[in-house]
């Protein structure tokens, strides 16, 4: 499990007990995101930067082995690795998407007319692996194909607008048919994304979760789980002061007419507190390529805030471990108790 700080370093950790593995030290900004993302190599973790590079780190000896830089240093928000043999970087800049060849290390594409600034996020499906989603603080979300010569007059299939700056975009359902779009202002909708239509809008959604469970006002989301085993959709709340509540997300499908419907936000189905005392920025759930809960210990999500702590928590009243693990020192540091819960961190 690997963690980044705001120190632009990487950590470590055993998933299952906590342990702190070692870390990598390479990066010179910001670092945007962090990914395990080639099933064939399990061993290499990935990473992008706002110092303009994408790497790769090799968790058994703990060193750098590769680097992708963009041009001009330019800032990289978001990458993806995907596309026919699985070794076509995708990354998010100013305003472009940027595509290397991971085999030799060779910028192959750059698209600067998808969108009019910064691109948040890039994805590649997980089934359709030539198909790339890119997101953007315009707004737009566009779909390109990646087979061939990536050029921006013959690849960009489709865009679809979502009105507001996006943070965060992901793929779920069965066979990954619908996208998840979390904007910047908190709200959330479900596209179609093979023919670009909106089939969920969720404009009042904090409203409608805090109104839920009995902790305060939900300030902001975190992330999107998708369940395959229930075909279920979780939307991940936060407060201010450290707590997450889990949502349920419904809706019915698109009618074909291109209205989407009005979703709805379900009461909490778990509630973790007490772990951290501000903002949660990163939830990791033990989950398996398929969705499928990975049991180890009765862990049920690893959460990481600005708070310096990487809190696990685990299923049911787990009591005597009611600890958190303190990313900057590095040391174990017992929680003050707290009323029961159903999910507590240790």
């Amino acid at each position: 499990m690997a963690v980044s700080l705001s120190t632009n370093a990487i950590k470590l950790y055993s998933p299952v007990t906590g342990q702190y593995l070692g870390d990598f030290i390479g990066h010179e900004g910001t670092i945007s995101e962090i990914s395990f993302s080639d099933t064939n190599t399990p061993h290499l973790l990935h990473s992008c930067s706002v110092d303009g590079t994408v790497r790769a780190w090799d968790t058994r000896n703990h060193q750098q082995v590769s680097m992708l830089r963009g041009p001009s240093s330019e800032e990289i928000f978001s990458f993806s690795i995907g596309g026919s043999t699985g070794d076509l970087v995708a990354a998010g800049s100013k305003a472009q998407v940027l595509f290397w060849d991971w085999r030799n290390q060779r910028q192959v594409a750059c698209l600067e007319e998808c969108h009019m600034e910064d691109v948040t996020q890039v994805r590649f499906h997980p089934n359709c692996e030539d198909k790339l989603v890119s997101a953007s603080v315009d707004g737009l979300m566009c779909v390109i194909d990646t087979k061939g010569n990536i050029n921006d007059d013959d690849q960009l299939e489709s865009v679809m607008n979502v009105g507001t700056s996006i943070a965060r975009i992901g793929f779920f359902g069965a066979s990954n048919k619908s996208l998840w779009c979390l904007t910047h202002i908190e709200t959330l909708s479900i596209w179609n994304w093979e023919d670009a239509l909106q089939e969920a809008v969720f404009g009042n959604a904090r409203e409608t979760a805090s109104a839920s469970w009995n902790l305060p006002h939900v300030d902001y989301f975190v992330d999107c789980h998708y369940s395959l085993p229930n075909d279920n959709l979780w939307l991940i709340g936060g407060t201010n002061d450290g707590s997450l509540g889990y949502f349920p997300v419904n809706y019915s499908r698109s009618n074909g007419q291109g209205q989407p419907s009005a979703g709805i936000i379900g009461p909490v189905g778990a509630s973790l507190e007490g772990g951290h005392g501000g903002v949660v920025r990163s939830v990791w759930s033990p989950f398996n390529m398929r969705g499928d809960p990975v049991i180890e210990q009765n862990i049920f999500v690893w959460t990481g805030g600005e708070d310096g702590r990487l809190c696990c928590w685990s299923e049911g009243d787990i009591s005597a471990k009611n600890q958190a693990w303190i990313s900057a020192g590095l040391i174990m540091k017992p929680l003050k108790n707290s009323k029961q819960h159903r999910h507590r961190p240790y």
